[in-house]
């Protein structure tokens, strides 16, 4: 009997220190705010928040996670969106912002009525709040280097970038830019605007490629445009140029197909839309009293000629390849590791 009394007793402790651990944040509600759903990259980033943000509510390690996100990408709905969120009381709201700066008023309000303020992917330059970032000019700047590597002699390049007016076209392009600046070989000939959404991409590419020489050597891009570019150079019966892809599934699919018939080669690289959900527990560890430094940089997500077959058998179809992070994972990041 004392044994299994004593069972008992450690059981309950057990019980109530994981409780006691909960209590801080167990009552504490948390909002997304997004300004954009418009490509596979989004809707993967929206399902990951769904998916872990769910199993922590039902494991009481919050009251809520609601997400939101505005009908068009504009700065003044977004900002209107935060002040409802200011009034209907969160604790904290995770944002992936339209502008790193215009926000910044609509931010400010949200510390000053006491909210944690947590930006990712498209961040927030207002002091008060904390940012998680991938370094996105180093990421365009990566693609010029592989090029470098692959085609020494040099050549054309076609430029596609994202969402205009977004803190991370903007920074891929600029390290897009600096590769071309320091190694001269290369000369960007054309850029258009893609969206981050194949067939915006691909329309874009169909109409700038009759103004473009006929030797183009390359494709730089920000991901969701490779295969829409791939596609319109078949259409255009232009020779396929090596194509920097964006880790969807469509993609990775198109570069295994080229790889099997031809031994194509390229390098696919983007964050993984799984950072929502790095956002999503670094305000709970925030709200749960540890201090955690304003800025947070996390790897890029990079996938390789030897390594592609793997990533696409991970990646479910219309998808990207991802990775989602737990408590723990947001810890080790916190700390540095």
């Amino acid at each position: 009997m004392n044994k299994a009394l004593n069972r008992a007793i450690v059981a309950t402790g057990l019980i109530l220190a994981a409780t006691a651990a909960q209590a801080d944040t167990a009552d504490k509600r948390i909002a997304l705010s997004n300004n954009y759903a418009g490509n596979s990259w989004r809707q993967a980033m929206l399902k990951s928040w769904d998916t872990v943000t769910k199993q922590a509510v039902a494991d009481k390690v919050v009251a809520a996670a609601d997400p939101f996100t505005t009908a068009e990408n504009q700065v003044t709905e977004q900002a209107a969106q935060i002040q409802n969120m200011i009034l209907e009381g969160y604790d904290a709201i995770v944002i992936n912002a339209a502008s790193p700066d215009a926000l910044n008023g609509a931010v400010k309000q949200a510390c000053d009525a006491g909210i944690t303020v947590v930006s990712f992917d498209g961040i927030v330059t207002e002091p008060c709040a904390w940012r998680i970032a991938v370094d996105f000019k180093q990421m365009g700047k990566d693609e010029v280097l592989y090029l470098k590597d692959k085609l020494p002699s040099g050549g054309n390049l076609l430029e596609i970038r994202g969402l205009a007016g977004v803190f991370v076209d903007d920074e891929i392009s600029k390290g897009i830019h600096e590769g071309v600046t320091e190694n001269p070989q290369f000369k960007i000939v054309g850029s258009v605007h893609g969206d981050w959404a194949q067939d915006v991409a691909q329309k874009a590419v169909a109409g700038i490629l009759p103004s473009l020489p006929a030797d183009i050597v390359g494709v730089v891009t920000q991901g969701g445009d490779g295969y829409g570019a791939a596609q319109a150079f078949k259409a255009a019966n232009r020779p396929t140029p090596v194509i920097i892809m964006g880790n969807r599934q469509d993609e990775l699919a198109w570069w295994k197909e080229q790889k099997d018939a031809t031994k194509y080669e390229t390098m696919s690289v983007s964050i993984a839309p799984g950072v929502s959900t790095l956002a999503f527990w670094v305000a709970q560890q925030i709200l749960d009293g540890k201090e955690v430094q304003k800025d947070l940089v996390v790897p890029f997500l990079r996938i390789d000629q030897d390594t592609l077959e793997k990533s696409l058998e991970t990646t479910e179809k219309g998808g990207v390849a991802n990775t989602e992070y737990s408590l723990e994972d947001a810890q080790k990041v916190i700390a540095g590791k």
